[in-house]
């Protein structure tokens, strides 16, 4: 019982370990089979994924391919661009090049031509010279001699009237030559003969006053002359210190706006600048008063208040040695005593005679005659026809048409030929001067000119926004070259440009 037991018992765990085994075995396959098919799926992913990639690398080297066959193509086309340009170059210096080798064969040509008629044309003067000596017997010396008397004789009205020529021509240059020494010599001693008509003396309290107007090293004058535009004069004048100029208003205004800064005491830039604009507002309302008063004494009403301003300008102008606003109403006066004896219009001459000298109050200003200025100015305030005619006639550049133009115009020529009215030069001096300052402000950028040492400086202000410092220095030669080319004058003209450019800020 016990062995069949145990056979039993071995005979089922054999069997046992063989199912076992069948069933493991069969797992075991069943396994492998997955991992087959997982290897096999992961392999064909893997496939997939560098299939898809290597069609992406092959759409990026075709997409770069073709970018670089475009540039290529665009690179080829500039340099047969290039090489078609240059090829054509190289054709025209090739013309170029022939043509000139022809133009030097034909000058070597004609060089060599010149060389051999130069050559035969000696060959026949010595062979002329030898026939004379052969015929005349003389010597070279005797024939020369022989043949200048001869030619002497046969030309000797010539040679005259040459030698008349010659000598015409050389007092003309020394007439020239005389003028301009003398007017270097005039354009020289100028001062000698404007200064009591161009500059005004200003007394000082104290003598160290003038230390204070020049300032730091010359900061205050520097800044009054550059904002009064006139010339100011510090010597050894004791108690006094002059301003010059040749615009009377300007210099006018320069005296009241240093004669209250020395009464004040603070003198600066800023100070210089504050008076002189309170100054200008005045002397605005003083000349409104002195048109006013001057119609008024006249008996001429109804005038513009800014006609009449106008004509307070004319006090500070000075023409034939007299005072233009008092010649004026001197040649009303005339003009209306004139016009009652003869019966003409009184109050057209009366308004005429004053009114006729009104274009030199901008002359300096407005290019043109002061006639023609005149009747522009008074068209512009509504005045009658012939009261314009008169005034434009004035100076006989047009006819005077009405017998008021021409007792205008008789008026004027009494009062101009009092004793001591004949002097021009003043007039003249101030026209040249206006001129000057007329070329620097005609141009864009500049914002002021001053014409001062007599017409030998101009100094010119321009803006800083609109003009740099390389601007300046081409703007000071535009500016002489075209003084040059513009204007009549004697000497040497200095131009100095100023650039300035200053900022405020105010700490609250």
């Amino acid at each position: 019982m016990d062995t069949i037991n145990i056979i039993l018992l071995l005979f089922g765990a054999g069997l046992g370990g063989f199912a076992g085994f069948v069933i493991r075995n069969k797992q075991i396959k069943e396994e492998g089979a997955k991992v087959r098919r997982e290897q096999e799926k992961a392999l064909q992913d893997a496939h997939g994924k560098a299939n898809e990639m290597i069609m992406r690398a092959k759409n990026e080297v075709l997409k770069e391919r073709e970018e670089a066959q475009k540039d290529e193509r665009v690179k080829r086309k500039k340099l047969e661009e290039t090489e078609a340009r240059l090829l054509k170059k190289e054709e025209s210096m090739d013309g170029k090049v022939e043509e000139l080798d022809k133009m030097k064969s034909k000058l070597e040509e004609k060089s060599e031509q010149l060389k051999k008629e130069r050559e035969r044309a000696v060959e026949l003067v010595n062979e002329q010279e030898k026939k004379l000596q052969e015929v005349a017997g003389l010597k070279p010396e005797d024939a020369k001699k022989l043949l200048l008397e001869q030619i002497e004789k046969e030309f000797k009205d010539e040679m005259v009237s040459y030698a008349k020529h010659l000598e015409a021509e050389m007092k003309e240059d020394v007439d020239a030559k005389a003028r301009q020494i003398l007017a270097d010599a005039i354009q020289r001693y100028a001062s000698e003969t404007t200064v009591e008509s161009t500059t005004t003396s200003v007394p000082l309290p104290a003598e160290d006053m003038k230390g204070r107007i020049i300032g730091r090293e010359g900061r205050n004058i520097n800044a009054f002359e550059s904002v009064t535009g006139v010339d100011v004069i510090v010597d050894d004048t004791p108690g006094s210190i002059i301003v010059s100029g040749f615009d009377p208003i300007r210099r006018y205004m320069a005296k009241i706006t240093l004669e209250r800064l020395v009464e004040d005491g603070r003198i600066h830039p800023a100070r210089i600048e504050e008076t002189y604009a309170k100054v200008k507002e005045e002397v605005n309302l003083l000349i409104k008063d002195l048109g006013d008063k001057a119609a008024f004494e006249v008996g001429v009403a109804g005038l513009p208040p800014n006609l009449l301003k106008i004509l307070g300008r004319l006090k500070f102008r000075i023409a034939y040695g007299q005072n233009v606003l008092k010649h004026s109403m001197e040649v009303a006066f005339l003009s209306a005593g004139i016009a009652g004896l003869l019966g003409a219009n009184i109050e057209v001459c009366k308004k005429a005679g004053l009114l006729h000298d009104i274009g030199k109050a901008v002359d300096h200003e407005v290019q043109g005659k002061h006639a023609s200025i005149g009747r522009d100015i008074l068209k512009k305030f509504g005045l009658p026809e012939e009261v314009l005619q008169a005034v434009e006639s004035n100076e006989g550049d047009t006819e005077a048409e009405s017998l008021e133009a021409k007792i205008v115009q008789v008026a004027n020529l009494i009062s101009v030929a009092r004793p001591g009215a004949n002097k021009d030069n003043m007039e003249n001096y101030v026209k040249r001067l206006s001129d000057i300052e007329k070329v620097a402000t005609s141009i864009s950028g500049v914002e002021k000119a001053f014409a001062v040492q007599a017409g030998r400086e101009l100094r010119v202000f321009v803006s800083p926004d609109e003009i740099d410092d390389l601007q300046s220095i081409k703007l000071s030669h535009e500016i002489a070259r075209k003084i040059e080319k513009d204007l009549q004058y004697t000497g040497k003209i200095k131009v100095e440009v100023t650039r300035e450019k200053r900022v405020e800020a105010f700490a609250g």
